[in-house]
């Protein structure tokens, strides 16, 4: 079964509930999880002291979660230009055997000209993804 779940956040209510179901399928299969955040570098820029004082909130949800939970858990808090590419280096960096995320489940033209993180992470991980809807 899975020994490392890693847990992509960006702060939104449905990540913060993907946070809480992947915490708990760890504790059911007794993983360790791994929670990341991941900063597009011209948001850095823009607003530093913003994106990182978010950034630790989010990872702090995820510590919170996995504390409660009695879980081990380590943070990273990533700056990418493309968000799916540093979920998946950080998968093989930290040993990881499943993605737990969040889909937005948007459609149609909206997610085509956006794209979809989860899409991309499908589509380019080589280890499992549970998506949370």
């Amino acid at each position: 079964m899975f020994k490392h779940i890693l847990i992509p956040t960006d702060g939104s209510e449905l990540s913060s509930r993907a946070v809480q179901s992947g915490v708990a399928l760890a504790k059911a299969v007794g993983a360790k999880v791994t929670g990341i955040t991941v900063t597009v570098p011209s948001q850095v820029f823009a607003d530093a002291t913003s994106t990182n004082t978010a950034g630790e909130m989010y990872l702090g949800q995820i510590k919170d979660a996995a504390a409660g939970a009695g879980v081990h858990c380590n943070v990273i808090h990533a700056e990418h230009e493309q968000p799916y590419q540093a979920i998946i280096d950080a998968t093989k960096r930290n040993g990881c055997d499943l993605i737990v995320m969040a889909s937005h489940g948007r459609r149609g033209v909206s997610a085509f000209m956006l794209g979809s993180e989860t899409v991309k992470l499908l589509t380019h991980s080589t280890i499992p993804v549970l998506v949370y809807r």
